[in-house]
């Protein structure tokens, strides 16, 4: 695994340790690795993922890679954080994948993360799988950061490329930054609120990464967000009534564009995107309703 120590690997790493399976982390910084992830993990060191291949002797005889690196989307887009998102995904992908070529016996699947970000911001089409990438700057890292995964398959693996959304986690993630102004009664629809967003809730994104781990079904894009997207809108009066708060204060695009400058497109555009794969493979959504997403997410 790469990105084992963020809150979407923290989850999976333990749901693959409590099946059975022998996890190794590759990361820069072991010692973090090993108290975050416990005794059960084993952690390799990957110093500088954007710069060298990864370390094939960790690679070597695994059965499968999970890929979820990446610097943080959720902040303002300085050339340098833009730098940061691409490199750590694009080159840190194209490392991983240099290394897998030298492995032998070598693993049999890559599930490698991207994002909905690729479509960009598609109003309210529903948008599957099959549609085309935007142009701007979070849909090109997508393309690039797909295209160095889909490398893999001409090594002879099955290659997966899961497009995620916003995954509802207080611990990390999009709804963490949501949770303090609106339990201060302060929190309301963005930009008008009728932008989808294409919310899943955490056991969900671990269980249709492990069906991409399982599955030899799946392959290319995959969709990994809840079957039923909820407008901008719809989630802040959701999230209001969950934690027992007014939830009406509406925010203003030009005020997110002037707190977080290009990042705020993420937020006032939205795509409504639908897991049209995941339906296909037979995986069953745990939560595929917001209210009762919203509530096991925030334990209210």
């Amino acid at each position: 695994m790469t990105g084992a120590t963020g809150a979407i690997g923290q989850a999976l790493a333990r749901a693959l340790t409590s099946r059975g399976d022998e996890v190794v982390a590759l990361t820069r910084d072991t010692g973090k690795a090993r108290s975050t992830l416990g005794h059960g993990v084993e952690a390799v060191e990957w110093p500088e993922p954007t710069a060298q291949r990864a370390p094939v002797e960790a690679l070597t005889g695994c059965d499968a890679v999970m890929n979820l690196m990446g610097a943080p989307v959720a902040q303002r887009w300085s050339e340098s954080a833009k730098r940061a998102i691409r490199e750590s995904r694009v080159l840190g992908t194209h490392g991983l994948v240099e290394a897998l070529r030298l492995c032998e016996p070598r693993p049999r699947v890559l599930v490698s993360a991207s994002a909905t970000g690729r479509y960009g911001a598609r109003g309210s089409e529903p948008v599957d799988e099959s549609a085309p990438a935007a142009d701007d700057f979070l849909a090109g890292v997508c393309v690039e950061w797909e295209r160095e995964g889909q490398a893999a398959e001409e090594l002879g693996m099955r290659v997966v490329l899961a497009r995620t959304g916003v995954v509802l986690s207080e611990s990390g993630g999009a709804l963490e930054k949501m949770l303090p102004p609106f339990k201060l009664g302060v929190g309301g629809p963005v930009a008008g609120g009728r932008q989808y967003v294409p919310w899943i809730h955490l056991d969900d994104e671990i269980g249709a990464l492990l069906l991409c781990l399982d599955d030899e079904e799946a392959h290319g894009p995959v969709n990994v967000t809840a079957p039923n997207p909820a407008t901008n809108k719809e989630l802040s009066k959701t999230l209001g009534r969950v934690l027992r708060r007014p939830a009406i204060a509406p925010v203003p695009g030009s005020a997110l564009r002037l707190l977080y400058g290009e990042m705020a497109s993420i937020v006032t555009g939205g795509v409504r995107a639908v897991p049209k794969r995941l339906e296909e493979l037979g995986y069953e959504f745990e939560q595929p309703e917001l209210e009762p997403a919203l509530r096991s997410a925030t334990g209210r």
